[in-house]
């Protein structure tokens, strides 16, 4: 696999028009969620999928690594899928947590791509990759995208803003 430049605007704009399949899954997968954590979640459309993969593919490390895995799901075949199963889980984990950025979205991102994966099964014309890529866009996409009411507003363990640190040195 070679990723270039054109390689990457090539997989952002795939992902764009993957949104009518992603969009229903980061749904159905906050609608899964929520009833499990006893609380509402927005849902997203397709118009808040684009510009989120849009922000993601502005920063260059971050593309090229999404880029990456996402050809390598959409590719990835192993005769038999299960001899393949650790491969495929890797990646979709790691794509899942590289679209939610740090921690502690990153791990979030990860256990939501197990959940989401669950859900998700290919036809049997597909790779192998191709359920574990549409899971963890699903899921790193939900984990990013606003909806959660925990995200929402200050959080409570934040202390100062820095600067009246007695610690800090100038």
């Amino acid at each position: 696999m070679q990723v270039t430049p054109d390689t990457v605007a090539t997989e952002r704009q795939w992902l764009h028009e993957r949104a009518s399949t992603v969009v229903p899954l980061i749904n159905e997968t906050r609608t899964q969620l929520g009833e499990l954590f006893d609380t509402d979640v927005d849902s997203v459309t397709e118009m808040q999928f684009r510009d989120e993969v849009d922000r993601v593919f502005a920063d260059g490390d971050v593309a090229v690594n999404v880029a990456g895995y996402v050809g390598l799901l959409r590719d990835l075949d192993v005769t038999g899928d299960y001899p393949g199963f650790v491969v495929d889980e890797v990646l979709g984990r790691e794509l899942a947590a590289t679209i939610a950025g740090g921690q502690p979205l990153a791990l979030l991102a990860q256990a939501t791509f197990h959940f989401a994966d669950t859900h998700t099964h290919g036809d049997d014309d597909e790779a192998a990759g191709a359920d574990d890529l549409d899971a963890a866009l699903a899921a790193g996409f939900q984990t990013r995208l606003p909806g959660w009411s925990w995200r929402e507003g200050e959080n409570p363990f934040s202390v100062g803003d820095g600067r009246d640190d007695p610690t800090a040195t100038e």
